[in-house]
């Protein structure tokens, strides 16, 4: 049977829309041609669509893992088969073949619970219509302690995105935003390996743009995005809303609408795709941004274990970050003497000035204990998706 077998980048999708009618939106997934069955050159290309695991690699304890796909194809699906293999071999740890019927032919949706053995999983998708176009994708899943151990590459990066504003068109400039920001970018760029990208006076336009940006790269499973605000914050009792004051925002603004609000940001933010974010504010009614504060607060206890750097690492962002720390609750906050920090950014640096201590490992828990005795009691909690064993690290330079 002659085949022609092809891998297609991202780049040269476009190239086949007008052939196959159809985009193929995996950037892992490769499509197989059978040159005996296709009999019509425009048939579709099955599209694989994951909805878990999302990340390309998934690191877990537990060998059970939930898989979640769906394939469209205009030309009916034959053959779906989910395989199971040793890492990058092509080992085979099992499959099962299933056969869509009916509606399936063209819309089949797959909700499985698979067990995996311990160590590096690859989980492969292989789609076949009866045009005799397969297409094929994977996800790794990395199983066990001994896995979770082993990944000792760590392959992550750590982005740091600030907006700092002391100048503001209708409200009354502040002295420390920028200075602070500057500040903490430059210790988590020189001592913490952070890709540190600084806003400096923008407007909610440029706000939102910025965070777009973010919201549309491509992260690994370890990745992890801190955001910080520094400046001007505001509670409307009517709405029962905090809000960030942007450089533009007018001071008699009931409809709010030159403000950016913390129900907006808090949606907007939980949805980036990185697993990991931790979002700081050190402005006034910061604490706001909790949304059952305006009527409690969250809370979390760590367990630090004794173990290897990487394991612990590991071990510490298996779990979907999404966490909060605020300089305040439904209050003012001091912006502190000009030149001199904050009172909160003060503490905070004093945080990431202490690297966490010998194991050079700063964990939230730890990143409290420097903030929780300001006069101005800080918030801090989780928001959106996050999970319940989560955190976010700031791991020193050695």
């Amino acid at each position: 049977m002659k085949t022609l077998k092809l891998f297609l980048p991202v780049l040269l999708l476009t190239a086949w829309q007008g052939l196959m009618a159809q985009n193929l939106t995996t950037r892992s997934s490769e499509f197989e041609l059978d040159m005996v069955k296709q009999k019509n050159i425009n048939a579709d290309i099955p599209v694989i669509s994951w909805q878990s695991p999302i990340p390309d690699i998934t690191y877990t304890e537990d060998g059970r893992v939930s898989v979640k796909f769906t394939i469209d194809s205009g030309t009916p699906l034959t053959n779906v088969t989910i395989a199971i293999r040793e890492g990058d071999t092509k080992t085979s740890r099992g499959s099962q073949v299933l056969k869509p019927a009916g509606v399936e032919l063209n819309h089949f949706v797959v909700d499985k619970r698979l067990t995996l053995l311990d160590g590096e999983n690859t989980i492969v998708i292989i789609a076949e219509n009866a045009g005799g176009i397969k297409t094929t994708s994977s996800k790794k899943v990395a199983v066990g302690a001994d896995a979770i151990a082993n990944a000792t590459s760590l392959d992550r990066t750590d982005y740091a995105l600030i907006f700092a504003t002391d100048n503001y068109e209708y409200w009354s400039d502040l002295v420390n935003p920028v200075f602070d920001s500057r500040t903490i970018g430059e210790e988590l760029k020189s001592n913490y390996g952070f890709k540190v990208d600084i806003v400096e006076n923008p407007s909610q336009a440029e706000i939102l743009r910025k965070i777009r940006e973010y919201a549309e790269k491509k992260y690994k499973p370890l990745d992890q995005l801190f955001i910080f605000f520094a400046g001007h914050g505001n509670y409307d009792q009517t709405f029962g809303e905090g809000f960030v004051v942007t450089t533009e925002s007018l001071i008699n603004d009931e409809g709010k609408t030159s403000y950016l609000s913390h129900n907006r940001l808090r949606s907007i933010i939980n949805n980036i795709p990185c697993e990991h974010i931790f979002l700081t504010m050190d402005v006034c009614f910061g604490g706001t941004f909790d949304e059952v504060l305006a009527s409690s607060r969250g809370s979390m206890d760590e367990i630090y274990k004794e173990q290897g750097k990487n394991e612990f690492v590991t071990r510490k962002l298996i779990s979907k970050t999404r966490k909060y720390l605020t300089s305040g609750g439904k209050t003012y906050v001091s912006d502190g003497i000009k030149g001199q920090h904050s009172p909160f950014a003060k503490n905070f640096l004093e945080a990431l000035y202490s690297k966490g201590g010998s194991d050079g490992i700063l964990t939230l828990t730890e990143l409290f204990t420097y903030v929780e005795k300001l006069k101005i009691q800080p918030k801090f909690g989780p928001f959106g998706d996050n999970a319940l064993e989560s955190d976010f690290l700031f791991i020193a330079r050695q």
